[in-house]
């Protein structure tokens, strides 16, 4: 599992302007069952997303052509982490620790 946080590079009117093409393309993420959830920071400078994918190249080359990031109005840190433990509506989401 993979969160994506995204830091703003360009001022929020911008990003407004970019808003339409950023929703068509999450759309398209949660309709091939790539994202759990998103939404904006609070304070108003960047997102979040919960992501699911085979692996962090995956998630890099999808990351790549969000419409923020292809015109340089946001900057993207990927954390990739095991969920060993979920909320039953997530259950089919968890993960196991690798054997050693």
């Amino acid at each position: 599992m993979f969160i994506l946080e995204l830091t703003y590079a360009v001022p929020n009117d911008q990003i407004d302007a970019l808003l339409p093409e950023h929703s068509a393309w999450l759309r398209r993420q949660y309709d091939e069952g790539r994202f759990l959830a998103a939404g904006r920071k609070v304070p108003r400078t960047g997102g979040v997303i919960v992501a699911v994918g085979e692996d962090r190249a995956e998630i890099e080359a999808v990351v790549a052509t969000d419409p923020l990031m292809v015109k340089g109005a946001t900057e993207y840190r990927i954390t990739e982490f095991l969920a060993t433990t979920t909320a039953p509506a997530l259950d089919g989401y968890r993960q196991q620790l690798p054997t050693a």
